[in-house]
């Protein structure tokens, strides 16, 4: 994935690199990789779903998976596309966003996930060389915050910190792990969704909350309609045998 870059508008240096930030050209190729296997966009699914239902995590985001995240190096442009990525806030696209260049389109993505499948797709290589790792590209050329590391497979989780220029595996607490730039905790759920049954990325309030997918949502919408009709019966119900026992003493 390289093609000759001209007149970047942003430059800086990282080592020996050479790192710009141009947008991608409109006739630039971009590989149309297979799904390694039926969890991953049901996994990414499902974190984008559930923050659905939070306004201020999705105002102006661009919360996309298995997108072309790009950056020039060297006069090549290079692009990676994470099993998963938010990033807010994001400059207003006129037509279809096919990529998404940091700096000139918007802010440094705060989080990228890649989740694990039986072939080895880098996620953990810090190659440096002509063809570079995932692992050095979110580090070194991106600076993405918060890198995400799940094994659908066993559940694993790891969340690895951006600190002093290089990624340090953060440590849980109670099993979750907070996610500044998101307000809300990253952690795993073990269930069924959509016929498909294993471990889930989830999101948690600062309060311990965890953050509904919309079915579930409509689900507890709908218990408590049935509930609150209940209640509401229940006192009509009341109401009636009241009346009927006046009636029965003879008082209207």
């Amino acid at each position: 994935m390289t093609a000759t870059v001209s007149n970047p508008p942003v430059r800086r240096k990282r080592g020996t690199h050479v790192i710009e930030w141009p947008k991608l050209p409109d006739d630039f190729v971009l590989p149309d990789d297979p799904v390694e296997n039926e969890a991953q966009p049901l996994l990414a699914a499902a974190l984008t779903n559930a923050l659905g239902s939070i306004p201020t995590a999705t105002k102006s985001a661009l919360i996309v998976s298995n997108f072309a995240l790009c950056a020039s190096v060297d006069g090549r442009i290079i692009c990676k596309a994470p099993d998963w990525m938010y990033v807010a806030p994001v400059e207003a696209s006129e037509g279809i966003r096919r990529s998404y260049t940091p700096h000139t389109e918007g802010v440094i993505p705060p989080v990228v996930m890649e989740f694990l499948s039986e072939s080895d797709c880098g996620e953990y290589s810090v190659q440096s060389g002509r063809k570079l790792g995932k692992w050095y590209f979110y580090e070194q050329i991106i600076e993405v915050p918060n890198y995400v590391i799940f094994d659908p497979a066993s559940g694993d989780l790891e969340v690895h910190i951006l600190q002093n220029g290089i990624y340090d595996k953060a440590s849980a607490t109670d099993g979750r792990y907070f996610i500044p730039e998101l307000d809300l905790w990253l952690g795993v759920w073990e269930g069924t969704r959509i016929n498909y049954t294993g471990y889930w990325l989830r999101w948690w309030t600062p309060d311990g909350e965890m953050v509904l997918w919309s079915e579930e949502r409509a689900q507890e919408a709908e218990a408590c309609a049935k509930e609150a009709e209940a209640r509401v019966q229940a006192v009509e119900d009341e109401n009636a045998r009241l009346l009927a026992k006046l009636k029965a003493a003879g008082l209207e």
